[in-house]
């Protein structure tokens, strides 16, 4: 199981080091042309990087969940903290995971096109969220690591 945990670790990083990236670049990169031209050249690339490691994480916190029986806990020990936490983080991976296909699916369709206003909105408001879900989530991976 170490081996998995290892993975899991790499994936998460992989993960959420390249949602800091592009979080750092659509900040500190103010020339719009600049940045349209990154973001050209990397969305692609990022886009199945990122499939990549987030079906890496799912497969992995799948197998940790099951090795750590977190169905028992879940039936005998509904209201334990590490019952509730882990409750609270599938949640949020389960929603981060929607909104990731939400905004590939924007991105892989208008990619070197012109986004409409709709479109504009729901590719920068899925990746906000996408960015502090990521957050949240290590938050409660390190209070289940701390509690197992």
């Amino acid at each position: 199981m170490e081996i998995v945990f290892y993975i899991h670790i790499l994936a998460a990083t992989a993960w959420i080091g390249g949602a800091l990236l592009l979080f750092a670049l659509g900040i500190f990169l103010r020339d719009k042309q600049a940045q349209a031209n990154v973001y050209e050249h990397l969305g692609p690339l990022y886009g199945y990087f990122e499939s990549f490691w987030l079906v890496t994480l799912l497969a992995t916190g799948t197998l940790m969940y099951m090795h750590h029986g977190f169905g028992d806990v879940f039936k005998y020990a509904y209201e334990s903290d590490l019952s509730q936490t882990m409750i609270h983080k599938v949640y949020m991976v389960g929603f981060l995971t929607f909104l990731t296909i939400i905004h590939m699916i924007i991105a892989f369709k208008t990619h070197t096109k012109t986004r409409s206003k709709w479109q504009q909105i729901v590719s920068r408001g899925s990746s906000l969220l996408i960015f502090f879900l990521n957050l949240v989530i290590l938050w409660y991976a390190t209070q289940l690591r701390t509690m197992l």
